[in-house]
Parts: structure tokens; C-alpha cells; sequence
């Protein structure tokens, strides 16, 4: 991060343990996991990485208000959701990517490896739309290689996930727009699919 002067943790080098999956242990900089009111959690539960350290910038230069959101105490807040595993941190994605469906927090990394599953499917996002019930429905995008069974994929996906977390609506498109750097464009992908009004039966 910018904040925190690039590297914040690294899988060690032998003979140093190196955990797949993970993004390591604290390069000279602390890492904790907290949840919304900036109390630790306990190992093994998701909540928002918070880091503090030499490396970490004291604050946002005449931005009190940037200043208030992004920190509790000393401890930055990245924005990132992750559990602690002895130590080594793994990241579970973004905070403001969360779907908030009827007050329940949806992952849509968990979604979109769900989708990813299914025969056929090589890509898919998944993302929320405004609904007047719930705030926000979840919504999903796939690009497949062969012809899709609309009812399939959605059986797929009652098996795996909750009844909340199973999408409302599944769109085929040819190509799922990402970055340069190859990230997923999801509020590009649910504008794009409120244009042409495929979740106005949502």
C-alpha cells in the first residue's frame, strides 16, 4: 500500500515456513484483525486487517475527515478483509466489496469460486444491485464456453451456498470486464447490466 510504504508482509524465505494461500507474516510492520469498532477478533475469524508500524503513515496531511475513517487509534485501517492463521495473514477481499443483502455481509469471492465450479463457466463476477426490500440483491455475471443451463447453475448453487448468498440473477456475456491490472470490474458490470435492464425484474 501507499499508506504503508509498499510491503507490509511477506512468506518468510527457508528456513523461514512458507504457507500457500497466505500473504505471509509482518515485514517490520504489526498486523491485527479487527471488526467494526476496531476490537481484535479472535484467531481465526474474519474482520479488517489494520496495520501499524515505522513504515506506516501517521495520517492524512489537513484531512481530518479521511483521518477519522481510516484509522482506529494508531492502527490504519486498509480496507481489507482477512483472518489471522498463527501469525500468517490470508486475505478474504475487499471491505467495500461486500454485498449487504437484508443485513447479512455476502462474499462475493466465495460466489464467484462457487460459479467457477460449474462445467463451462471461465469467468464470473459477482456483485450487488439496489433492491427497496433488502438494499442490495446479489447479481453474477458469467462468460461460458459452451451452452448454459440457466436452471443448473442455479441448482449449483443452492447446493453449495445459503438461500441469502445465492445470486438473483445470472447474466451470460462474452467478456467480463477487469483492469489492466487484470482485477474484476464489478460496479462496471452492474452499471452495465442496469443499462440494458437485465436485473429490472429482480
Amino acid at each position: 500500500m501507499t499508506e504503508a510504504a509498499h510491503q507490509i508482509s511477506a512468506n518468510p524465505l527457508p528456513p523461514g515456513e512458507c504457507r500457500p494461500g497466505t500473504v505471509g507474516i509482518g515485514t517490520g510492520t504489526q498486523i491485527r484483525v479487527v471488526d467494526a469498532t476496531g476490537g481484535e477478533v479472535p484467531f481465526g475469524t474474519t474482520g479488517e486487517v489494520v496495520i501499524m508500524g515505522p513504515g506506516v503513515m501517521p495520517g492524512y496531511l489537513r484531512n481530518p475527515e479521511a483521518n477519522a475513517e481510516g484509522f482506529f487509534g494508531s492502527w490504519f485501517r486498509t480496507g481489507d478483509l482477512g483472518v489471522m492463521e498463527d501469525g500468517y495473514l490470508r486475505l478474504r477481499g475487499r471491505l467495500k466489496e461486500m454485498i449487504l443483502r437484508g443485513g447479512e455481509n455476502v462474499s462475493p469471492y466465495e460466489i464467484e469460486a462457487v460459479l467457477l465450479g460449474f462445467p463451462g463457466v471461465v469467468d464470473a463476477v459477482c456483485f450487488g444491485v439496489p433492491d427497496r426490500k433488502y438494499g442490495e440483491l446479489v447479481a453474477a455475471a458469467v462468460s461460458v464456453d459452451v451452452p448454459l443451463d440457466q436452471g443448473e447453475l442455479i441448482r449449483h448453487c443452492r447446493e453449495r451456498l445459503a438461500a441469502y448468498k445465492v445470486p438473483s440473477a445470472i447474466r451470460t456475456v462474452d467478456v467480463i470486464p477487469r483492469t489492466a491490472t487484470g482485477k474484476l470490474q464489478r460496479s462496471r458490470m452492474a452499471s452495465l447490466l442496469a443499462e440494458d435492464r437485465a436485473v429490472g425484474s429482480l
